[in-house]
């Protein structure tokens, strides 16, 4: 039997939506849409897709590592961003923590997310090669 783990970040919407931060079975760990906000609702790197993406990727970490995995297990990542002319500091930030792991990647640019001061939202997956 295959047990399912659901990680929170205690953030408003979680409880509100009905979602979980991240949730594993067996050696799958899939992480939902995350953003900029901070666990007190304030969002990180105002104007910034670069400073946004980075944050995001820290809590991305932070929720696989609840899950006993790590960025190395990251086998997607899907980025929605609101302005793809600003891909570049996206896929800057990006680079600067796959640029050995090399997930699969989907960048796309979006009509616009949740709050207005939200520039990228990031998906990942993650598969755990040595896990019950």
């Amino acid at each position: 039997m295959n047990h399912r783990i659901n990680i929170s970040s205690g953030l408003k919407w979680e409880e509100t939506i009905g979602y979980s931060r991240a949730v594993k079975i067996s050696n799958i760990v899939e992480v939902s849409g995350t953003t900029a906000f901070d666990e007190n609702g304030n969002i990180v790197g105002a104007d910034d897709p670069y400073q946004q993406t980075k944050f995001i990727i820290a809590k991305i970490e932070k929720a696989l590592l609840s899950a006993g995995a790590t960025l190395n297990d990251i086998v997607r990542t899907r980025m929605f961003i609101t302005d793809i002319n600003r891909w570049e500091e996206v896929g800057r930030a990006h680079g600067e923590y796959f640029h050995e792991i090399k997930p699969a990647a989907t960048m796309v640019q979006i009509q616009s997310l949740i709050d207005p001061q939200m520039l990228v939202e990031i998906e990942a997956t993650a598969i755990l090669q040595n896990s019950k």
